[in-house]
């Protein structure tokens, strides 16, 4: 071996406890961030099928029966004008 190599391989074996160590964080991070962007992708595909579900459901109707109310209201109106 050459001797730039030898000084090269001994940098290397000085600094390989830090490499190790940086390059663990560097994984996990990555992991982190895709574990992010996975969490994300499925929260916002739930809400979507949640929002179409909720959006192809029959809109509730009631009805109800005003003719009492329009009598009254008629014979009010009939006795102010007497």
């Amino acid at each position: 071996m050459s001797q730039a190599k030898v000084d090269q391989y001994k940098k290397e074996k000085a600094n390989r406890k830090k490499t190790i160590v940086r390059d663990k964080i560097k994984r996990r991070c990555a992991i982190v961030a895709a574990w992010a962007v996975v969490i994300a992708i499925v929260g916002w595909a739930g809400a979507s099928v949640y929002t179409l579900y909720e959006n192809s459901k029959p809109a509730q109707t009631f009805t109800a029966d005003t003719t009492a109310i329009t009598d009254y209201l008629n014979d009010l109106a009939a006795e102010d004008a007497e």
